[in-house]
């Protein structure tokens, strides 16, 4: 990961938002202590450990799969007393805690906010379909790209979350609900490929037949469009989805609400969205949010269309999908959505262009459930000591 900011400033001053990066800021929990985290490791790196604290190598197979069902050693009933405290003292073994649990009345649909082990707190979404349940994992502790429309970038990025820790979330969901997670998608608090290393070992220990094992292809990654990570994930050959926060047919406009773009155009994002289809075989889908007075005009749409067919039907063609988001109103940005006629003409002009168009249900809309909001409520009530949230919650401290 680079230290420079989506606008090209280092972090160690000014940035996007007016946002000050500090010189010295913690980049994960594993900088701040000589053991690692053990649901980072891979199935051979525990085994690994297992045998540094004297123990036979067999013993991976007992330990794994349990720790992807969320049983720290000490609770193992397979492995004494002795071994358990010995791979404590050798690893951190930690799973996020549950701090708040709110549920919707609506549509079922649980919104988790996790403390981590030094104490920051990410948010989790687990939602329910006819098809599955998918859960919707964090990738950083808050988010330094600054997009206008997100809560999560309110205050900036704090560290990366380790590999374990986001593997913990799934872990963590799976235990409370006591059921199983069947998708998952990389569209919580961060960018994905601004914490690369450590969302890539995740990808790997996630699918990992031993534990969890939810296939790639069940996998969802969303970027704001960070083109060197695109990149490099589109070397690695993984047949997870991409999905790219577009948002505007143009620079300015992109430029106005996504600083990342003052970096990487939206002609190069799409380019590099162009070899990720043709290296991976797997579609990208476009995320876009309408923004009232911003982005939403049935000329917009048509831009869109003719910049999304020039670029990623310029050879052989592929199918488009577009996800219409209509923006969430969060104080703080004072951005609106368009009404529901906008809403449909836009969707129109692209259908009519051969673009697909569908707009995203929102899930939890009692629940405040998209991402940032919960973990900004939960922080403003912690300082002003009042309640965090008026929605019904279960506290779990």
């Amino acid at each position: 990961m680079t230290d420079e900011a989506p606008d090209g400033k280092n972090n160690k001053g000014q940035s996007v938002r007016g946002l000050v990066y500090p010189e010295n800021r913690k980049n994960t929990m594993e900088n701040e202590t000589s053991k690692p985290d053990i649901l980072s490791l891979s199935y051979e790196e525990l085994e690994e450990l297992i045998l540094s604290v004297g123990e036979k190598k067999f013993r991976t197979s007992q330990i794994f799969p349990q720790l992807h069902r969320g049983l720290m050693p000490g609770q193992m009933t397979n492995i004494s007393k002795k071994t358990a405290a010995a791979i404590e003292e050798a690893a951190d073994c930690f799973l996020p805690q549950i701090d708040i649990k709110l549920t919707s009345q609506i549509d079922g649909t649980v919104k988790y906010l996790f403390r981590l082990q030094d104490g920051n707190c990410i948010e989790t979404v687990l939602m329910k379909y006819n098809h599955g349940n998918t859960v919707c994992v964090s990738s950083q502790v808050g988010c330094r790209m600054g997009c206008a429309f997100c809560a999560s970038t309110i205050g900036g990025k704090v560290r990366d979350l380790t590999a374990g820790e986001i593997l913990g979330q799934v872990i963590a969901v799976q235990a409370d609900s006591g059921e199983r997670v069947d998708n998952i998608v990389m569209m919580g608090i961060g960018e994905p490929l601004d914490n690369y290393e450590n969302v890539l070992k995740f990808l790997h220990n996630v699918n990992d037949a031993r534990g969890i094992c939810i296939g790639y292809r069940h996998i969802s990654l969303s970027t704001c469009g960070h083109v060197d990570g695109i990149r490099r994930l589109a070397a690695e050959k993984l047949p997870i989805t991409l999905s790219l926060s577009l948002h505007a047919h143009d620079d300015e406009t992109r430029s106005a609400i996504m600083p990342v773009n003052k970096r990487w155009g939206i002609d190069e994002t799409l380019r590099a969205c162009r070899e990720y289809m043709d290296s991976t075989g797997r579609r990208i889908s476009f995320e876009y949010t309408l923004i009232k007075g911003k982005n939403c005009t049935p000329s917009d749409a048509g831009a869109l269309a003719a910049r999304l067919n020039r670029i990623m039907r310029a050879e052989a063609g592929c199918p488009i999908h577009v996800n219409i988001i209509p923006v969430n109103a969060v104080r703080e940005t004072g951005l609106e959505p368009p009404d529901k006629a906008a809403i449909e003409a836009f969707c129109s002009v692209l259908e009519k262009k051969g673009i697909r168009a569908t707009v995203r249900r929102r899930l939890g809309p009692d629940i405040n459930a998209s991402c940032g909001q919960l973990r900004r409520q939960s922080r403003a009530g912690a300082e002003n000591g009042t309640e965090s949230t008026s929605c019904v919650t279960e506290n779990k401290n």
